[in-house]
């Protein structure tokens, strides 16, 4: 894709996310409810509050950064639609929770290996291919144990299906190679990780867990 079709892209995603921020902003609490339950569910496969520092790429409203911060980890959030991250601001105020208006596509303004951990949650089915190497690339560069995406597994609902297709994204290609995908990528004639492996979130959701180099 070329970088007009790119920045148009960008820019027609982020109105997407500015406009129905505040409907987001309505399942707050139910998000939080959600992730609470996912990471109980997975924590004797990878028990996250054993780690210090975590990243929570494409933060939302904040739903994500609130648990993990009550789990006792050093949060910091970033979020390239501005009104997600007001929200996010209002929902999480009190809470010691670093929050930032940045793009994993354009970088990440950190250093190598920042954070124990970052975590993407359903953000990669949303990107082209090409897009969601750079953010393996990007999250396997500031995280110095472990990448975690969050997202879709084969296990397909109707409704899923007809909403990812009415927003035009590349969740039927990302759902049949995800796993396949993550221990392929090679960004500058380098692997992305040295391993991935999967651990089942949910019916319809997985934690592909990846190791950076």
């Amino acid at each position: 894709m070329d970088q007009k079709k790119t920045e148009k892209k960008d820019k027609a995603h982020h109105l997407l996310f500015n406009t129905i921020a505040p409907i987001y902003g309505l399942f707050f609490n139910r998000q939080k409810r959600k992730f609470m339950e996912v990471i109980q569910r997975v924590k004797p496969e990878l028990n996250l509050p054993t780690f210090r520092t975590i990243l929570d790429v494409g933060c939302g409203t904040g739903a994500l950064c609130s648990v993990l911060h009550q789990k006792g980890l050093e949060v910091t959030g970033i979020e390239p639609a501005l009104k997600m991250l007001d929200i996010a601001r209002r929902k999480t105020r009190g809470q010691d929770i670093r929050l930032l208006q940045a793009n994993v596509l354009e970088g990440l303004p950190f250093e190598n290996k920042a954070f124990d951990i970052s975590i993407a949650s359903y953000v990669a089915h949303g990107l082209l291919p090409e897009e969601r190497k750079r953010l393996y690339k990007e999250m396997g560069r500031v995280s110095s144990k472990y990448v975690i995406i969050y997202d879709y597994n084969q296990t397909r609902s109707k409704l899923t299906s007809l909403v990812e297709w009415m927003e035009g994204g590349d969740y039927f290609r990302f759902i049949k190679s995800a796993e396949k995908e993550m221990k392929g990528c090679v960004s500058e004639l380098r692997s992305c990780f040295s391993e991935v492996r999967v651990i089942h979130a949910d019916v319809r959701a997985a934690w592909y867990v990846c190791t950076p180099l």
